[in-house]
């Protein structure tokens, strides 16, 4: 008979229902995947920069101002900026890279083959994935509070890592279907509840713990709270001898502190000091809004993070311990000082 089509049995092995399946599929599925993975990709990318920042093999937060609510360095410098000493970043890192690999691993099978380990690769790594998101966004979330709230500024780079936690979430629900709503709904909650506890412990470590005598050293403290505007943290250290005596030892050689009122580092600097002796220093206010600012001096002497100290005409950036301060400026004065950096043994 002529003028008919064949007809291709409704089994799973038929080409033609294969392909009707693909086509009907919407869009979104069929390129979840990719999407979740390149934005996770980029998420990589952005922490990646940070951590390096961090650790620093960059000196300078690219396109990020430093003054102003839009200022990355008094974020990545905040108290808030690592949990256990290790840069928040770095686990943002890790975070991303984990679902870069849950998105793009069931892509690397070939599909012809096989199958029923493609299947199960599918189905866990989804749940990974939407398990991951829900962290992510938690976390992203709080770290976002913590910048409007508590830093009273903003990191360009951290609110694109929260804009990509929450892409990865919507697309983790949106990217296929569920067919066990229940387990998703469960899923949510419990990784939820994980989430959220474990964010507020890491951050309530270490917190109002009392100081420790190290040596003859005490450990100073260090700001826990939000700066006060203008004129930042009170200086809560007192001075000895040792500390006023380099103090005025280092403006009679001509050296110089800039810094900013909102920098946590600062204010190290100025605990390690002692309030008394912090004032014989010269110290220079970077940030524009802060009290006696000169901001155009510290462009002029090309300040680009704080604190930094100009000796003997050269620029180094970081706190100084005092023994630091007395090796640079050949200080030949008593070094019975009284405090040291938490984490560090007295000298």
């Amino acid at each position: 008979m002529t003028g008919v089509l064949p007809v291709y049995p409704l089994t799973k092995n038929n080409p033609q229902l294969i392909m009707s399946r693909r086509r009907s599929a919407p869009w979104i599925h069929r390129w979840s995947r990719q999407l979740i993975g390149a934005i996770a990709l980029l998420g990589v990318l952005d922490t990646a920069y940070l951590t390096l920042i961090e650790f620093g093999v960059f000196q300078e937060v690219a396109g990020c101002p430093t003054t102003g609510p839009i200022n990355c360095q008094a974020v990545l410098d905040s108290t808030y900026a690592k949990v256990f000493g290790v840069p928040l970043s770095l686990f943002g890192l890790v975070a991303y890279a984990g679902i870069a690999l849950f998105a793009f691993a069931p892509l690397l099978l070939k599909s012809s083959e096989r199958k029923d380990l493609r299947a199960d690769v599918e189905n866990w790594t989804w749940l990974l994935i939407f398990a991951g998101s829900i962290a992510m966004v938690i976390f992203s979330g709080y770290l976002v509070y913590l910048m409007s709230f508590k830093i009273k500024a903003f990191c360009i780079y951290c609110l694109a890592s929260a804009l990509f936690s929450i892409t990865l979430f919507v697309l983790a629900i949106l990217g296929r279907v569920w067919e066990d709503i229940g387990q998703l709904f469960f899923t949510g909650i419990l990784v939820g509840m994980v989430a959220i506890i474990g964010t507020l412990g890491a951050y309530a470590q270490g917190g109002g713990a009392p100081a420790k005598t190290i040596g003859s050293r005490t450990p100073i403290p260090v700001a826990t709270t939000q700066p006060q505007p203008v004129i930042g943290w009170e200086v809560t250290t007192t001075s000895g001898e040792a500390e006023i005596a380099l103090a005025r030892h280092l403006a009679k050689v001509g050296a110089k502190e800039y810094g900013a009122y909102w920098c946590p580092h600062c204010y190290e600097q100025k605990q390690l000091f002692g309030k008394p002796a912090y004032k014989e220093l010269n110290y220079v206010e970077c940030s524009a809004d802060g009290k006696n600012a000169k901001p155009e001096v510290c462009k002029e002497a090309g300040v680009k993070y704080f604190p930094s100290w100009q000796i003997n005409g050269e620029l180094t950036s970081g706190v100084k311990t005092l023994d630091e301060l007395a090796d640079l400026t050949n200080y030949q004065g008593p070094r019975n000082f009284k405090y040291t950096l938490p984490g560090q043994s007295a000298q």
